[in-house]
């Protein structure tokens, strides 16, 4: 079983800066190491459905959504078993909950077997 514990979430002004982190813990992390992992964010806003936001595997390969793109920025450090996500130039309409997940590299909620509880960032305008 793998434990995600999201933070870094709060509440800041249209234009500003936040950075979440998710540290992932279990011994063992299923029989696998973290780095084994794709790590994701998703975000889930007022009356919408959860979406994807970005993932990132292996250090190299790197995806976001559209609406992410040149302001996100996702990391991971492996031997700290801890993904980030850097986010510039916030607007309103990125105020959401934002969830870590841990599974198989893709954009599709379906594929990630664990997830944080979420931390929330709104964002006013």
């Amino acid at each position: 079983q793998v434990q995600l514990v999201e933070s870094g979430g709060g509440l800041v002004q249209a234009g500003g800066s936040l950075r979440l982190s998710c540290v992932a813990s279990g011994r063992p992390l299923s029989g696998r190491s973290f780095s084994t992992y794709a790590m994701a964010w998703f975000r889930m806003a007022p009356g919408k459905e959860r979406e994807f936001v970005a993932n990132v595997w292996s250090g190299a390969l790197l995806t976001y959504v559209d609406s992410a793109k040149g302001r996100f920025t996702i990391s991971r450090d492996n031997a700290k078993n801890t993904v980030y996500l850097q986010m510039n130039s916030l607007k309103p309409e990125d105020t959401a909950v934002y969830y870590c997940a841990a599974g198989r590299y893709s954009s599709s909620s379906q594929d990630y077997n664990f997830w944080g509880r979420g931390t929330q960032v709104t964002v006013s305008a």
